[in-house]
């Protein structure tokens, strides 16, 4: 796992009712862009050095936002076929 400072460090939840964490990467400890990654945290604004674990990916600012538009999109897919009752299961 490489970075540079700027990019954003996003950690998937483990569960569904732990939602990812994102941090941006303040700096790179390791040779050559790799950890451990010093972040500030979106959430609180807490700064932390870890060492990423398999769960977490960095990204561009242009990837994320990437991500977070196709995210916004099959969330208004999901919200449409909902209303109109397409792809409702009844028993």
């Amino acid at each position: 796992m490489h970075a540079h400072a700027g990019d954003w460090l996003v950690v998937k939840g483990v569960r569904v009712d732990l939602p990812e964490q994102r941090g941006r990467i303040v700096s790179v400890g390791g040779p050559e862009g790799g950890p451990p990654f010093t972040v500030r945290w979106l959430a609180d604004d807490h700064v932390s050095t870890i060492f990423p674990g398999p769960d977490a990916l960095v990204l561009t600012e242009a990837e994320l936002t990437e991500q977070d538009e196709h995210d916004r999109e099959r969330f208004e897919r999901l919200r449409a076929l909902r209303h109109t009752g397409e792809g409702v299961r009844h028993a």
